[in-house]
């Protein structure tokens, strides 16, 4: 089975895909920002006052690849060139995850399936500087799932 987004190709082009919609939806600020060393991309937008901070991460995206892709011998790669293929997947891959997250998101609230807040609670910044998502779970405020039977 094909992982999603392994095929996409928009790759950074969907950054203007995004500034579009949220700045459609009423964005006042938005930004992205990428940590080279951890392969994570973060996405940052201000809207009603609310600053709303996403993270996804290229080498999650890559090693969820490898699981579907394992390296063997019979490849005509080398195990570092093979894993290098990977990460410009998930490279590629992250952005266009992340626009189509932000539409999804942006279309429950346009339509009324959600409210701003709903589509959004776990990624809003708060004034410290963590997300409401980094307190809940710094907290414990949510109880442990259940093991699966």
């Amino acid at each position: 089975m094909a992982l999603p987004y392994e095929n996409a190709t928009s790759g950074k082009n969907a950054i203007d895909e995004m500034q579009r919609i949220c700045r459609k939806f009423g964005a006042d600020d938005f930004g992205i920002k990428e940590n080279f060393k951890t392969g994570s991309v973060l996405v940052q937008f201000k809207h009603r006052n609310r600053v709303i901070q996403i993270e996804a991460s290229s080498k999650g995206y890559a090693s969820a690849w490898l699981r579907e892709h394992p390296y063997t011998s019979r490849m005509r790669s080398t195990r570092q060139q093979h894993e290098a293929k990977a990460l410009k997947r998930g490279n590629t891959a992250v952005y266009s995850i992340l626009r189509d997250w932000i539409k999804g998101q942006v279309t429950a609230v346009e339509i009324g399936m959600l409210s701003f807040e709903g589509a959004f609670l776990g990624q809003i910044l708060l004034p410290d500087g963590n997300t409401v998502l980094d307190h809940v779970q710094s907290k414990n405020l949510l109880p442990a799932p259940e093991a699966r039977k």
